[in-house]
């Protein structure tokens, strides 16, 4: 980002980022963070003459009452660090540290695991996307996709053609949560996508350069997260998994909560160990640890039927040894 800051703080705040990216941290979302707060301490002073800067905090975070909680958890934790960063600097002017408001730090958002018929269910009605006749193409693709690999929203639309390994069978994930690694697809896969780049090629007009993002909107550029989810949430409604409005229901990244556990159901039924086979899980799905993993691990009717059955042989086995 080239823009420059312009408020009264404007040499602590590039002073403070970059401060934190010589730690380590990238900060880019902190950034646009940090440029909004600016914008809004610019306006505040303009207006007066005198202000003080732990009420132009809480004004700007009650600005936009319709954010998420964990939203503005997260704006905060970092206007804290700021805060800590202008006492190192003046501890006589920023001596003592506000009252911070306790606000969420984790996601209230219940996960909603999408059953087998819900699937094929939502397969048929991507079929009735016919304007442009392309976008049924696109939207199952990248469907089976997020559905099939468990990838993130954001890694599948950054994906490009040169991503795509048809002789590994694999996709390259550049750079997703600070780390890039392979994610082997299944052979199924592979026939859907290289049809589903028949159709690309079909809309598009031409032979897409490896460099060229895979999924596409209609003006023949990268496919936005805000139009996918949009066009997913219709879905969703339509197939009666989601009320008309709200956001109560399931959402797009549930397709990634519906790989995990489903993968895990396919486990059980397997008889695997699920203590060797979690780590495995985790690296496929790019988490650092375990701890992220386990977010994704939803209880489900059918997988407690598994456990329960495992349990009640093993119990049995023992009484008869």
């Amino acid at each position: 980002m080239t823009q420059h800051f312009v408020s009264p703080l404007a040499r602590h705040l590039a002073g403070f980022l970059s401060f934190k990216r010589a730690r380590g941290y990238q900060y880019k979302r902190a950034e646009f963070m940090l440029h909004s707060f600016d914008r809004f301490l610019s306006l505040l002073a303009r207006k007066k003459r005198t202000w003080r800067l732990d009420q132009a905090i809480f004004a700007w975070l009650a600005d936009r009452p319709d954010r998420k909680a964990i939203s503005v958890a997260m704006d905060l934790s970092v206007l804290r660090e700021f805060w800590r960063y202008l006492h190192r600097l003046d501890s006589h002017r920023y001596a003592r540290e506000p009252r911070w408001p306790i606000l969420p730090t984790e996601p209230r958002f219940v996960a909603h695991i999408l059953t087998k018929q819900q699937i094929h269910s939502l397969l048929g009605l991507i079929t009735q996307l016919d304007r442009p006749l392309f976008r049924s193409a696109l939207y199952r693709a990248l469907f089976l996709v997020l559905y099939c690999s468990g990838l993130r929203i954001g890694e599948a639309l950054r994906l490009r053609v040169q991503d795509v390994d048809f002789v590994r069978r694999a996709f390259y994930i550049l750079e997703s949560k600070g780390r890039s690694r392979w994610v082997p697809f299944h052979p199924s896969l592979q026939g859907e996508l290289q049809r589903y780049l028949q159709a690309r090629r079909a809309f598009v007009g031409e032979v897409a350069r490896s460099d060229a993002r895979l999924f596409v909107s209609h003006n023949r550029q990268r496919l936005p997260i805000s139009t996918a989810s949009g066009t997913f949430a219709g879905l969703y409604r339509a197939a009666g998994l989601k009320p008309a409005h709200g956001r109560d229901g399931p959402r797009l990244h549930d397709l990634r909560h519906s790989f995990a556990v489903h993968r895990l159901t396919r486990w059980y039924r397997e008889g695997a160990d699920l203590h060797s086979r979690l780590p495995w899980l985790s690296t496929y799905m790019g988490h650092v640890d375990l701890l992220g993993t386990e977010t994704y691990l939803t209880t489900t009717p059918e997988l407690l039927g598994l456990a329960g059955k495992r349990f009640g042989n093993h119990f049995r086995r023992k009484r008869s040894s």
